[in-house]
């Protein structure tokens, strides 16, 4: 076996860990980073699957769990709301240009580019529950964490629910679980700025 290509992909995957989102990580005081994102993600489906008995490829889950946002390595993350979120504009161009890098840097990889291509087609259950597990859990741990980045995002509840409900009709299971988030903490003024 040549090395080689397994230590290239092992620098993709510091890439993908250096790349910081818009959210504090739980109790601490830096940024939440993608490689921690797509660990819980995966975690975090697991146990919907399992404990709301969801008839979901379980694989399928994992997979598009771990590699939805590893476009991200070239491309970075570009927040909804704070510090990037001017980004918006040429998020697709910019993502479409990490894809081809991918392609490019890591060839040999073929099913991980197919995997990508497949989840952002939004046409099976499996990536439709992870595109709206993935809206919802970055407020599930800033729920969990008192609000603090929505406090250093300037994010009012009416601006979060506005940004995240429209795209959360793609699963119901996440959208049950959004509007029960709403409603835990709407009553809870201290956890969004007064603007």
């Amino acid at each position: 076996m040549n090395l080689d290509p397994l230590l290239n992909f092992i620098k993709f995957t510091h890439l993908f860990q250096q790349v910081k989102r818009s959210i504090y990580a739980t109790g601490e005081d830096r940024l939440e980073n993608d490689a921690e994102h797509s660990y819980q993600m995966a975690l975090v489906a697991w146990y919907l699957v399992e404990t709301e008995k969801l008839d979901l490829d379980m694989k399928k889950v994992f997979e598009y769990c771990l590699a939805h946002d590893l476009v991200e390595a070239y491309a970075g993350d570009t927040p909804n709301f704070g510090a990037g979120s001017e980004d918006k504009s040429t998020k697709h161009e910019r993502e479409e240009h990490a894809k081809n890098a991918m392609r490019t840097n890591i060839p040999e990889f073929g099913t991980l580019h197919d995997l990508i291509d497949e989840y952002e087609l939004q046409d099976n259950a499996e990536s439709r529950f992870v595109y709206a597990l993935d809206k919802v859990i970055a407020p599930l741990n800033i729920y969990a964490d008192n609000g603090r980045s929505w406090h250093r995002n300037g994010v009012t509840l009416s601006a979060f629910i506005a940004n995240k409900r429209p795209r959360l009709q793609i699963d119901p299971t996440i959208l049950e679980i959004f509007d029960k988030l709403v409603l835990e903490i709407t009553p809870q003024e201290h956890l969004f700025p007064k603007l």
